[in-house]
């Protein structure tokens, strides 16, 4: 998480300074008693109460037995140039078929004629928050739920008509909104969930008002209570707060290494677990048959992650050569995001807009580590807490092209990114092919009013060139 509006963020101050307001003592009150549970099993209720009829609605019908994608140039997700004079055949949620002869569609088949367009696989987003990215800070705190899964069911459609059919969650109590995806009651992307991700006291993440500090023994903070963070400060609630996020779902598990941005009481070049603490979490991670990801910013803190065993670092903005050359040694995904401008958050105030800078600072150099030491690097977008901003997810794909090729680019929102889902081994929730056009894989796809691989650019708008999405097999959009 990186940003916080900064209208809001005197919430958060408020909390690091002793004070309270009327309206956190409020929120404490009314969450006291609010336990997880509760909170979860709001979740599909609000999500159904907020799915409605439209250009991306769920409650359309189910997709024919076949669809034949017909003169199309595909880019399969791997490839430098595309394929032409293809078809594509889907059936069910699996693509069929590739044929370059144009033979006779089958009988049953609906045919889209695609005119010569660009095919290509859905895109993925590798750090995403699907319950945070465009809700406003005080209807977190007040614990709105209404209004938050109403803003975040809208959300999800938007993001999947703006060309992400899939997305890794790296925070928040997403479980449940996942099952009202999947099972079609509302419409989004795949998810990926880490569930609450995992801080110390004084972490990224642990944002406890006034009135929760001194922390009470077996009391849950708001956050915790909402399924957002997990305080753990031993071995062993930490290992009990992993297996907890895995008992409820999670395909991976997101380990808070140390500050944050949007974190005003938790600099930027803190440490947070120590490494036995950290290995004890990739050992049972690793017990789940899946992995752990260690959100951090600064040097320290990464080369701690990575001598734990971390399998992907979050961020690192910060890191050193030195970093970079052990990280590339050992094998360990990087994830990070190409912040440049203030365009790309929303505005900042106090502590937060100086480690913003920072983190601006760092973009151009961690990328230019990343193409010297050729580390497996995927891209995310981390937007948060602004709806306002969520149009901004297809900028900061195209800001790759300061560093990569077109080609580059549209292999590292595809067919790389799923190389990195594939880390969840079999705590996946969805076995099959991810982010590639080829037999078998799933039938996540775009098709493209012009050829991204000439204009990156044209991702940037996804309302006018973005001609179909199709995600596991279903039309959502078709201007063809």
């Amino acid at each position: 998480m990186i940003r916080l509006g900064q209208k809001y963020q005197h919430l958060v101050h408020g909390a690091g300074c002793g004070c309270s307001s009327p309206i956190l003592q409020q929120v404490s009150r009314r969450l006291d008693t609010f336990s997880r549970r509760h909170f979860l099993a709001s979740v599909g209720a609000a999500a159904i109460a907020g799915a409605v009829p439209g250009a991306a609605s769920a409650q359309t019908p189910g997709p024919a037995a076949r669809v034949l994608f017909r003169q199309v140039r595909v880019f399969d997700g791997k490839s430098d140039a595309l394929r032409t004079g293809a078809q594509i055949l889907i059936e069910g949620n699996k693509i069929a078929s590739i044929d370059t002869a144009n033979s006779t569609p089958p009988s049953d088949a609906t045919v889209v004629d695609c005119g010569d367009r660009v095919l290509m696989p859905g895109l993925i987003d590798a750090h995403w928050h699907t319950l945070y990215a465009a809700v406003p800070l005080p209807a977190l705190m007040t614990g709105d739920l209404g209004f938050v899964f109403a803003a975040s069911t809208a959300e999800a459609g938007r993001t999947l008509l703006r060309g992400f059919t899939t997305v890794r969650d790296l925070g928040g109590p997403v479980f449940t909104f996942k099952q009202a995806i999947d099972s079609g009651v509302i419409p989004g992307p795949r998810i990926f969930p880490s569930g609450a991700m995992i801080t110390t006291s004084g972490g990224h993440g642990d944002l406890r008002l006034p009135t929760e500090i001194p922390r009470n023994e077996g009391r849950l903070s708001v956050s915790e209570l909402m399924g957002s963070a997990a305080i753990a400060d031993s071995v062993g609630d930490l290992k009990m707060r992993i297996r907890e996020q895995l008992l409820q779902g999670a395909s991976q598990v997101k380990i808070v290494g140390g500050g944050g941005v949007s974190s005003p009481r938790s600099p930027l070049d803190m440490s947070t677990f120590s490494e036995d603490e950290l290995r004890a979490a990739v050992d049972v991670a690793r017990d789940w048959n899946t992995y752990v990801t260690v959100h951090a910013y600064a040097s320290n803190s990464v080369q701690r992650a990575i001598a734990a065993g971390a399998a992907c670092i979050e961020h690192a903005h910060l890191m050193d050569d030195e970093t970079a050359r052990i990280m590339a040694d050992k094998g360990v995904w990087l994830s990070t995001q190409p912040f440049l401008s203030r365009e790309d958050v929303a505005q900042q105030t106090g502590p937060s807009y100086q480690r913003m800078l920072q983190v601006f600072a760092g973009t151009p150099k961690i990328y230019d580590l990343v193409r010297k030491y050729r580390i497996k690097t995927a891209w995310g977008s981390d937007l948060l807490f602004s709806p306002e901003l969520m149009p901004r997810q297809n900028f900061m794909l195209t800001h790759l092209s300061r560093w990569y090729t077109n080609a580059e680019t549209l292999r590292m929102v595809t067919s790389v990114n799923a190389e990195l889902l594939a880390l969840s081994n079999l705590r996946t929730p969805y076995p099959g092919k991810l982010g590639v056009i080829e037999k078998g894989a799933f039938a996540d796809l775009l098709v493209l009013n012009g050829n991204p691989l000439e204009n990156i650019r044209l991702i940037e708008d996804p309302g006018k060139n973005l001609a179909v999405v199709m995600k596991d097999g279903r039309i959502h959009k078709n201007t063809l």
